[in-house]
């Protein structure tokens, strides 16, 4: 079908789930740290790591008072390292980058990172010369689902949000761009690149071969 609200000529691709994961998952990666505690842990961490999302702290002084009050022996800094530095790349997806460039669109990422992980994707992962434009919650100063995130990705990318197509794999994340304009695909990497294929078709979108 086609989008009523004009051709897509921009996509922007979440990270986690959708271009990389953390093999096993996070709560078991976490696990062989703080053994039972790794959930309650791990709910903790994430919401310490609000304010590093943005720009305005960093996480790894939370760990190391968290590690210490459960009287482990590991610091903050060997769980940052050992835990939200492990990345796996989903290669099939990041394959269809030069093949949508090529198709004639301008392809980029959306992500809310740290700035220590964003910068690990930057350089070692080599985001920065795989995507046209990227969008790290950190540098942006504001997190999805918070609408003004999609605001000012828009602006960084040059284009009508009518014009960008966004695949996250949450449905909050979705809906919010949604609510600015852009067309909206929920998706992970779980589902295969298959379906994914088959929501881009869906709005007009076809990699080149």
């Amino acid at each position: 079908m086609t989008d009523p609200r004009g051709p897509v000529r921009h996509l922007l691709f979440d990270a986690d789930g959708v271009l990389q994961t953390l093999p096993g998952g996070w709560v078991e990666a976490v696990r062989p740290y703080v053994g039972d505690h790794a959930e309650t842990f791990l709910g903790q961490a994430f919401e310490d790591e609000r304010p590093a999302l943005v720009g305005e702290d960093d996480l790894v002084p939370h760990l190391d008072k968290a590690l210490g009050e459960l009287g482990l022996d590991v610091t903050g800094e060997e769980l940052y390292l050992a835990v939200w530095h492990r990345v796996q790349t989903v290669d099939e997806v990041l394959a269809l980058v030069p093949r949508l460039r090529a198709a004639g669109y301008g392809v980029h990422l959306g992500t809310n990172q740290a700035r220590r992980r964003g910068e690990l994707m930057r350089t070692e992962l080599g985001y920065d010369e795989l995507f046209d434009v990227s969008c790290y919650s950190y540098d942006l100063g504001v997190a999805k689902p918070d609408v003004e995130y999609f605001r000012r990705c828009a602006q960084r990318i040059g284009a009508d949000p009518a014009e960008i197509l966004f695949v996250d794999d949450r449905e909050d994340n979705v809906a919010s761009a949604q609510s600015l304009g852009m067309t909206g695909v929920h998706w992970d990497h779980t589902l295969g690149t298959d379906a994914l294929l088959a929501g881009l078709a869906s709005y007009g979108v076809v990699p080149a071969l």
